[in-house]
C-alpha cells in the first residue's frame, strides 16, 4: 500500500468515478484503474463495486476511507516536520553526577538555544543504574564512564577525565601508603566506577584504609578533603570549577588509574530523533574544548 495508491482511491471516492478522478489528477483513465487495482490488490479485499455506469464503495472500502484521510495527513505532517528541520518532543537523559555538574551545563545550554522544541528530562546516578535505567526504557540516553562491553548498547565516545586525589591543603598524598589506617572520601553506592577503580588501586597496592565516608557528590567530598577528613578520588573537571580550590592540596596518580573515557550511550536499534541533534551538541562541545585545550598549551609553551 502506497500513498500515491491512497491519494488516487481518494480522488477517485472525492469525484465519483474513474473518469473524474482521472481529469481531476491529469492522468489516463487507464493509470487511475492500475492503482486502484493494485490497492485492492495489496489489502486483499474489493474497494469499488458496479452500480450501474457508476461506482459505489464496498464495506471495506468505506473503512479505508477514514484511515486514507488520517494516512495522507500525517503523510503531510510528516514532510512539513522534516522540511523545518524541527524535532519536537522530550529526550530523557541520564548521567553521572560528576558531569552533570561539570561536562554537562554547557553543551545542553547550547541544546536548548538550538532546540527550545524538545525537553530535556535529566536524571543522574552511577554509570551501572544508568544502564540498567537504559536497558528497561526508563532512558533515551546515558552518558557512563569506562568502556561499555555489550552488545545491546551504542556508543560514541566523548571526554577523557582525569582522575586526582584531592586532601586538606599541605597533606602530602601522593604516596599511596600514607593513606593506611587513614579516610578514603567516596561517592555513595557501589555502581561508581571511579570509587571501584579507587579501591582497586588501594588493593592491590595492599593499602588498607581505616574507614571509608560516603558522600552524595564530589562537591561535598572535595569541601571534607579540604577539612582535612580525608583524602578522595575525583575528576579533574569538577575540581576545576570548585571555587575553594586553593583549599585543598592535588596529586597525581598512575596513568592507568587516571584515565577514564565517557561514552554518550544508547540502546542499540532504538531511534528516538532528538537523540542525534544532542549527540551534535556534545561533539561540538568537545571539539571546541579540544582547540581551547590546543590554544592553552601552545600559549604555555611561547
Amino acid at each position: 500500500m502506497e500513498l500515491r495508491e491512497l491519494e488516487t482511491f481518494r480522488a477517485v471516492v472525492e469525484s465519483g468515478g474513474m473518469n473524474r478522478a482521472a481529469t481531476r489528477l491529469n492522468r489516463a483513465q487507464s493509470s487511475i484503474t492500475a492503482r486502484i487495482r493494485q490497492l485492492e490488490s495489496s489489502l486483499g479485499v474489493p474497494l469499488f463495486e458496479h452500480e450501474g455506469r457508476g461506482l459505489r464503495l464496498t464495506a471495506a472500502g468505506d473503512v479505508l476511507v477514514g484511515y486514507t484521510d488520517r494516512l495522507l495527513a500525517l503523510a503531510d505532517e510528516t514532510r512539513a516536520a522534516v522540511r523545518r528541520d524541527k524535532v519536537c518532543g522530550r529526550l530523557r537523559l541520564g548521567t553521572m553526577e560528576s558531569v552533570a555538574s561539570s561536562r554537562l551545563p554547557r553543551p545542553l545550554a547550547g541544546f536548548h538555544q538550538r532546540h527550545p522544541e524538545i525537553s530535556v528530562e535529566l536524571q543522574t546516578a552511577h554509570s551501572r543504574e544508568l544502564l540498567s535505567r537504559l536497558q528497561a526504557g526508563v532512558l533515551d540516553v546515558a552518558i557512563v564512564s569506562d568502556d561499555v562491553d555489550d552488545q545491546r548498547f551504542a556508543s560514541v565516545p566523548w571526554h577523557v577525565e582525569e582522575l586526582v586525589l584531592v586532601a586538606a591543603a599541605g597533606d602530602a598524598v601522593h604516596d599511596p601508603r600514607r593513606m593506611v589506617g587513614g579516610t578514603l572520601l567516596v561517592l555513595g553506592g557501589n555502581g561508581c566506577a571511579y570509587r571501584r577503580r579507587f579501591e582497586q588501586w588501594l588493593q592491590n597496592l595492599r593499602v588498607v584504609p581505616a574507614r571509608e565516608l560516603e558522600f552524595a557528590s564530589y562537591h561535598a567530598i572535595l569541601t571534607a578533603a579540604a577539612s582535612g577528613v580525608g583524602v578522595g578520588l575525583i575528576p579533574r573537571s569538577v575540581l576545576d570549577i570548585y571555587a575553594q580550590r586553593d583549599a585543598v592540596s592535588v596529586h597525581k596518580v598512575p596513568a592507568r588509574l587516571a584515565r577514564v573515557r565517557t561514552a554518550v550511550v544508547t540502546l542499540r536499534g532504538r531511534h528516538v530523533p532528538a537523540l542525534t541533534r544532542l549527540v551534535d551538541c556534545l561533539r561540538d562541545d568537545l571539539a571546541c574544548s579540544r582547540q581551547h585545550n590546543r590554544k592553552s598549551k601552545a600559549a604555555r609553551t611561547h
